[in-house]
């Protein structure tokens, strides 16, 4: 199976299945002498974990992280940093009714046609519990950023038809965690807490936004053509489990604007330093950051495991009526934030170390 390593320089593989022994990865390249904070590492993954709510699956894992190689003495070596994290709640058990049917809007069908075998474990290797993998390798990612004085923050704009109204540049971290839908409007929070516990009681679920934003990019970070900036951040983005949309800057919200209204002009700001009065380009231009905070967005697509009963089919081609048993989200979209912050960290930290590189060639 290909396609389970991102990254050029800094490189993340990860590894095993949703109800398997556990998840875990390699993260490759990250460079020696950096602090690792474990505690960093643990809070990431208690943001991700389920059963942190009501809102939530009520799954109960402690998605504690063995570190196996790669540290030493809270210091990287430079040297593979492996890890595991154990599953510990599984019941595969949930699924042995799922072996033969094709669950709507899930990877079953797709997987089996590729492969000709699939795990029905809660998805396998498909399941957004691999996304702890990755959550672990971004808060890595993040310690490195923060050497370089960059920051990443992401939050939830917009769960089913509730749209927060926010200003981004006062949203803090404090903020962010102190809504259990991590949305730092707190009108907004309330009623997307409230859409999600009535369609958690009526067996269905809805999507939403995640807004991300970084801060402390300098200029000139980015590969053009193939690999530009924007590109790595959608392919990051849409490797996320349950992903539907990305836009950066203005976004989908360009093609309504004239070139008079959406160019940023270029000014000196008080320090003499280059800056631009807008920021429709998102903090990107060519493919190559400009030195403005870089912002996107993420969509997520409503949870496909839902208890209501939905029309499927079984391998033989005849119809079925299912109705999906285990332990599911509503929305994922909360549970999405930190996920979203490691990939973004990734990137970027990825491409400041190919700068880097190229700086010494």
């Amino acid at each position: 199976m290909a396609g389970n390593t991102f990254g050029k320089h800094l490189r993340l593989t990860t590894f095993g299945e949703s109800h398997g022994t556990g998840v875990g990865g390699v993260l490759d390249g990250f460079p020696a002498g950096i602090e690792v904070d474990l505690s960093r590492v643990l809070h990431d993954l208690m943001r991700r974990r389920p059963g942190q709510s009501n809102l939530t699956s009520p799954r109960e894992e402690s998605d504690a992280v063995d570190f196996l190689s790669g540290i030493f003495n809270g210091k990287s070596l430079g040297s593979p940093i492996a890890f595991l994290i154990r599953n510990r709640d599984f019941r595969p058990e949930d699924y042995a009714h799922l072996e033969n049917l094709y669950r709507p809007s899930h990877a079953d069908y797709t997987y089996e046609k590729k492969y000709g075998i699939r795990d029905p474990r809660g998805g396998g290797r498909s399941s957004a519990r691999e996304t702890a993998a990755r959550v672990v390798g971004g808060a890595l990612a993040k310690m490195l950023l923060a050497k370089q004085n960059i920051q990443v923050r992401a939050w939830v704009s917009q769960i089913g038809p509730i749209q927060a109204s926010l200003q981004k540049d006062k949203i803090t971290s404090g903020q962010v965690e102190v809504s259990p839908v991590r949305c730092p409007d707190p009108e907004a929070s309330e009623a997307m807490v409230n859409l999600i516990e009535g369609l958690k009681a009526s067996g269905d679920s809805t999507g939403g936004l995640i807004t991300c934003l970084v801060k402390g990019v300098p200029a000139g970070i980015g590969e053009p053509v193939f690999d530009k900036l924007q590109a790595c951040l959608a392919h990051a983005m849409l490797s996320i489990n349950a992903t539907k949309g990305f836009d950066f800057g203005s976004g989908f919200e360009a093609p309504a604007m004239k070139g008079s209204e959406h160019n940023d002009a270029f000014v000196r700001d008080e320090a003499g330093n280059v800056t631009t009065r807008t920021n429709f380009s998102g903090g990107i231009q060519g493919g190559i950051s400009n030195g403005e905070e870089i912002i996107f967005r993420v969509a997520f697509k409503p949870v496909a495991t839902i208890a209501k009963e939905q029309d499927t089919i079984d391998r033989d081609g005849k119809p079925v009526r299912l109705s999906s048993k285990g332990r599911h989200d509503p929305c994922v979209v909360p549970r999405a934030v930190p996920i979203v912050e490691a990939m973004a960290a990734l990137v970027i930290a990825d491409h400041i170390l190919l700068n880097k590189a190229a700086s010494i060639t």
